[in-house]
């Protein structure tokens, strides 16, 4: 009897555009904790930017005691800091809200995890010291273009408080995967703000100014902004902590599935805090099961869950699954519809059919 070998089969990036490159994770195929580079979602605003990082260096300036220029070399020869960081797009499963908002058309993918390895931010502000007027820090990236509401040209920027920059687990990262970053992620120092949506964490850091106000560049005051209402700003706030979330990988929706026993399975995580219980419906919500959590939750990271399913009888299965965090926050089984199609964490929720 001849053997045949299977061709490997792999997963690819998902392509919502291309111009900007926005691609997301397929993450109902990832088993591990880690993701590739290659896998990892890409998120931009504008196309890639373009310099020579062998003559790359970080200022750092504004309201600090001594301004500073660092070379890479200055920045690796730092002590050092090593976290496995989820990184979420704030527009993660954008396409479930209804009514449907506008914008980059997510669906489930826009997140990744690995290990990044930099030097604390603070660490570098040592070498400088703060003023003590100093009320927040602007990270600025290479990347820069023009926004659809305007005809203006912007770098992507954002603003961190004092009080969050100074967290020692606010990086000034040079490796994903003990590996420099890839350039589509950062390359050469990306800024990792951990348990925030990722918009926070900007790639291609060009420079780092220290300010005594609050920073009004768009992609602060305009984007990653929740309005709660379509007419009007009223009640707007900041897009800042990653809501409480969790994804169903296996089965897929809309599978159709033999009678038998199955292992649902997926991921759970949230922005502050950490993971302390998963339950699944198989009822459309009538009725909650706990899952098992497959390792200890961790701070920053996605927990791995389970959930032995006996499917022995034939007919239609809307299963949903909730997480709860060490805070108390729960996923609601309605999301927070706002205009811009921010931090949707409603249940997640898939239908299979078992013939």
């Amino acid at each position: 009897m001849k053997n045949f070998d299977h061709p490997q089969v792999k997963p690819y990036l998902i392509t919502r555009t291309l111009f900007p490159e926005n691609q997301e994770t397929p993450i109902h195929f990832l088993n591990s904790d880690i993701v590739d580079g290659k896998l990892f979602y890409r998120r931009n605003h504008f196309s890639y930017p373009h310099f020579t990082s062998s003559f790359y260096l970080l200022p750092i300036d504004g309201l600090v005691h001594t301004p500073k220029i660092f070379s890479l070399q200055e920045i690796y020869s730092l002590p050092s800091k090593t976290i496995k960081v989820v990184l979420e797009c704030a527009g993660d499963k954008r396409e479930l809200f209804q009514p449907k908002v506008f914008g980059e058309q997510f669906g489930k993918g826009a997140i990744s995890q690995g290990i990044w390895k930099g030097v604390s931010l603070r660490t570098l502000l040592q070498h400088t010291g703060l003023i003590d007027t100093a009320k927040e820090i602007v990270f600025e990236g290479y990347d820069y273009g023009e926004r659809p509401d305007s005809n203006q040209i912007f770098n992507f920027s954002r603003s961190l408080p004092i009080k969050k920059a100074l967290e020692p687990d606010i990086l000034i990262a040079y490796e994903y995967n003990n590996q420099p970053i890839p350039f589509k992620h950062g390359f050469p120092l990306r800024l990792i703000v951990p348990g925030w949506y990722a918009m926070a964490s900007v790639k291609w850091i060009k420079k780092i100014t220290v300010i005594d106000k609050e920073f009004k560049g768009p992609f602060q005051v305009v984007d990653y902004v929740y309005y709660p209402n379509k007419e009007n700003d009223g009640g707007k706030f900041s897009v800042t902590a990653a809501n409480v979330n969790s994804t169903i990988q296996y089965p897929l929706d809309r599978q159709l599935l033999h009678t038998g026993i199955y292992e649902i399975k997926g991921i759970a995580r949230t922005g502050e805090g950490m993971i302390t219980k998963v339950e699944i419906s198989l009822d459309g919500g009538q009725t909650w099961e706990p899952c098992q959590l497959n390792s200890p939750s961790e701070k920053y990271s996605w927990v791995h869950w389970n959930y032995k399913w006996e499917a022995l009888k034939k007919g239609e299965y809307t299963i949903k699954l909730k997480a709860t965090d060490s805070q108390g926050n729960v996923q609601p089984s309605e999301p927070f519809w706002n205009r811009k199609g921010y931090g949707y964490n409603a249940f997640d929720s898939i239908k299979v059919k078992v013939e």
